[in-house]
C-alpha cells in the first residue's frame, strides 16, 4: 500500500503521525511511505532521517493525496483538504466528527473510508489510541492550569499546593478515566486537595485503592457538581463518551457561583466540551474570561508537547496502520472488531451511531460494508 504522512496544518500543530521509526517498519514490511516536506519539524525529526527510514519526502499535501492509498494525519482534515480527498482513499486520523458537523458532510460528499483514531475499541472498552493522548492532556491541564491561576495570566493568585501554614488550591476534576487520573495524579503530586468525579462506583472503589490521600473521590451527578464547583480554585473537564458529542456539566448559571480568578480546562473540547461556556481556542491565544473565570480549551492540547506526543502516538498508531496497510481496510475491519469501530464515514456512509446521532443522520453498521 502508499501511505502518505501528511504536515499538520492546524495552529501550533506540530506533530507529526509517524516518526522515522514508524516509517521504517512500513518501508520493512513492503509498503511505499510518502512523507510530506517538514511535516516532521515540529517534533524534531527531519526530512532526511525520514528518507533515510525509507520514505520519499514529497514536495506538497497536494501530491500526497494524489498518490497515497491510506492518508495519516493527527488532526482532522481542515476546509482547504475537503476537495483533496479521493473516493475510496483510507483517511486514518483523529476525526471528532460528533462536534463537526461542516467535516462530517465533506467527507460524506468525498466517498472516502474514514477510520477515527478515538473510535478505535478494545474488548475490554479501552481506546487505545486515544490513551496516550489523554495521558498527555490529563498531565497538561494541571500545567496549564497551575499557570492560569498566577495573577498575571488573569487568574486568582493562588499556588496549587500552596506553602506550609496557607491551603493548598482545590481542584475539581471531572471523570475519571484515563485524562482524569492522569490529572490527578499531577494535581496530587503538587500537594493541591483534588476532587474526583465519576459516574461508575466500580471505578471509584478501584481508585480508592491506587490514588493518594490527598485525592477525595465523589460519586459524579448535577447536584454534587453544583455543590463542589464553588469550592474549586482548577475545574478541569475530563468527560469522554466514545465517537460521541461531549456531555455539558457545568452550566452557565453554576460559573456564576464560582470564585473569580478560578481557571476551568476542559479536555473534552475536542468532542464539544462539557462546559456550557466552552469554546475551541489555540495554543497562540489560549485563553477567555467569562464572569471572571479563566477558561483554558485549546483543542490540541498534546500539540504544545509535540516531541513526547509523537512518540507517544506512534507507539500506538503504529500496529493498526501496519494491520491495515498490510491487510486492505476491509479485511483488517473483518479480522479486528477494534478497528471495524474506528469506521466512522465509509463510502458516503456514516458507520458510527454517535456521529449519526449528533446530526440526526442516517447510520449504516458497519459490518454490512464488509462484504
Amino acid at each position: 500500500m502508499i501511505v502518505g504522512i501528511l504536515k499538520e496544518i492546524k495552529s501550533q500543530e506540530h506533530r507529526v503521525s509517524m516518526t522515522p521509526a514508524g516509517v521504517e517498519v512500513l518501508h520493512q514490511n513492503g509498503h511505499e511511505v510518502l512523507v510530506e516536506k517538514d511535516a516532521g519539524a515540529g517534533s524534531g525529526f527531519t526530512d532526511e532521517a525520514y528518507a533515510k527510514a525509507g520514505a520519499e519526502v514529497v514536495a506538497s499535501a497536494a501530491d500526497i493525496y494524489a498518490r497515497a492509498e491510506m492518508v495519516m494525519h493527527v488532526k482532522e482534515p481542515l476546509p482547504q483538504e475537503y476537495q483533496l480527498i479521493r473516493p475510496g482513499q483510507i483517511v486514518f486520523t483523529y476525526l471528532h466528527l460528533a462536534a463537526n458537523e461542516e467535516l462530517t458532510r465533506a467527507l460524506l460528499a468525498s466517498g472516502s473510508v474514514n477510520i477515527a483514531y478515538e473510535t478505535i475499541q478494545k474488548p475490554d472498552r479501552s481506546l487505545p489510541l486515544l490513551m496516550p493522548m489523554s495521558e498527555v492532556a490529563g498531565r497538561m491541564a494541571v500545567q496549564e492550569g497551575a499557570k492560569y491561576l498566577e495573577m498575571a495570566q488573569g487568574g486568582g493568585g493562588i499556588l496549587l499546593g500552596g506553602v506550609p501554614g496557607v491551603d493548598p488550591a482545590t481542584v475539581v476534576i471531572i471523570g475519571g478515566g484515563i485524562v482524569g487520573v492522569n490529572a490527578a495524579k499531577m494535581a496530587c503530586g503538587l500537594g493541591a486537595k483534588v476532587y474526583l468525579l465519576d459516574t461508575s462506583i466500580e471505578r471509584l472503589r478501584y481508585l480508592s485503592d491506587v490514588m493518594p490521600a490527598n485525592c477525595f473521590l465523589l460519586m459524579s451527578n448535577p447536584a454534587a457538581i453544583r455543590k463542589i464547583v464553588p469550592t474549586a480554585d482548577l475545574v478541569i473537564g475530563a468527560v469522554l463518551i466514545p465517537g460521541a458529542k461531549a456531555p455539558r456539566l457545568v452550566t452557565r448559571e453554576m460559573l456564576s457561583t464560582m470564585k473569580r480568578g478560578a481557571v476551568l480546562v476542559d479536555v473534552a473540547i475536542d468532542q464539544g466540551g462539557c462546559f456550557e461556556t466552552s469554546k475551541p481556542t489555540t495554543h497562540t491565544d489560549p485563553v477567555y474570561i467569562v464572569d471572571g473565570v479563566v477558561h483554558y480549551c485549546v483543542a490540541n492540547m498534546p500539540g504544545g508537547v509535540a516531541k513526547t506526543s509523537t512518540l507517544a502516538l506512534t507507539n500506538a498508531t503504529l500496529p493498526y496502520a501496519l494491520e491495515i496497510a498490510n491487510k486492505g481496510w476491509r479485511k483488517a475491519c473483518a479480522e479486528s472488531r477494534e478497528i471495524m469501530l474506528g469506521l466512522n464515514v465509509v463510502d458516503g456512509k456514516i458507520t458510527y451511531k454517535g456521529v449519526a446521532e449528533a446530526f440526526d443522520m442516517g447510520y449504516v453498521p458497519p459490518e454490512s460494508l464488509l462484504h
